[in-house]
């Protein structure tokens, strides 16, 4: 009886084994029918499966998102560019700087319209530090200096008082209208509507430009409206950031004030001393590249990418500098 009994035991404790492995190895199927794996695994040391197959083929857009997306940008720009130029009518009908908005509102419906779970990685950083200083360098580097300088002081109270005075013009005037009931817009403080004035100010005269160069304006004129196109820039840039940086703080006092109005001078003044200081250094280092001259174009764009750079580490005006 002791041996039937042990007998009976030992086949019921293999049935409920055969079971337990039959079960768990189903489970262990539909795991991997579930995943889509049908391959051995492994398991690494903090307990993660690891696929053993070798994939032949794979695609990590995340990696390259940020240059690549940039590189197309400017892609894009530049054969726009060609495609206007191909047709000799089309840039004496419709402005170049008008066509290339057309492109972007295409483009940007485009996106929006994808509605893609990666965005555009476009924002304020990426243009600040990416795509502008490359037009800031193109607008300086054949800037005709001689004329520019004879009229630097018109150039000045263009750039700087008749930017300030369009900025809080603006501002000044949409706040009045936003005091009118009629609007329903008495929750928009003075600080926004300064804010928004300090955005819209810098006008930029691309077009204007391109029909002067076509009819062949008298140089002085054209010198003045290119220069004030280039310094306002810096003048709203500064503008704005002192505007932003008022809305973020609890209250305003009259130290402040004052303090803005020196970082204002500050800040072009300091953009000018460190373009002046890396000019130095690039007009040093040329000196020496008689025999190898296919690295000075290398020197122009390091040296003016790095005063940018150094400008906006400081918190001063890189389009300046």
């Amino acid at each position: 009886k002791l041996k039937e009994h042990n007998a009976h035991d030992l086949e019921v404790g293999a049935e409920i084994s055969w079971l337990s492995l039959k079960s768990l190895s189903k489970h262990h199927l539909d795991l991997q029918t579930d995943n889509g794996s049908w391959g051995p695994e492994e398991t690494q040391d903090n307990g993660s499966e690891v696929s053993t197959h070798t994939l032949l083929f794979s695609l990590d857009y995340q990696h390259v998102q940020v240059p690549f997306e940039i590189t197309l940008w400017i892609m894009l720009a530049s054969l726009a560019k060609i495609g206007f130029h191909l047709y000799n009518k089309m840039p004496t009908a419709v402005p170049e700087s008008c066509l290339l908005i057309f492109v972007g509102l295409i483009m940007g419906g485009l996106i929006y319209s994808l509605n893609d779970q990666s965005p555009p990685v476009m924002d304020s950083d990426i243009f600040f530090l990416y795509l502008l200083p490359p037009i800031v360098l193109e607008a300086g580097y054949f800037m005709p200096s001689r004329p520019f300088f004879e009229n630097i002081g018109t150039i000045l109270l263009y750039a700087v008082v008749g930017t300030m005075w369009n900025a809080f013009g603006i501002g000044l005037s949409l706040y009045g209208l936003c005091q009118v009931k009629y609007f329903n817009l008495q929750d928009v403080s003075l600080l926004h509507n300064l804010w928004f004035g300090s955005l819209i100010a810098a006008v930029d005269p691309v077009a204007v430009l391109s029909v002067f160069e076509e009819i062949h304006v008298n140089e002085k004129l054209h010198i003045l409206v290119f220069g004030e196109s280039l310094l306002n820039d810096a003048v709203t840039v500064v503008l704005y950031k002192l505007f932003k940086s008022f809305n973020e703080m609890p209250s305003i006092k009259l130290v402040d004030i004052l303090a803005a109005i020196g970082k204002f001078f500050l800040v072009g003044i300091g953009g000018i001393f460190i373009g002046f200081l890396f000019g130095m250094f690039a007009a040093f280092t040329t000196r020496f590249t008689k025999t190898i001259r296919v690295i000075e174009p290398l020197f122009v764009f390091l040296y003016s990418y790095l005063s940018y750079l150094t400008a906006e580490m400081f918190h001063l005006s890189g389009i300046v500098a």
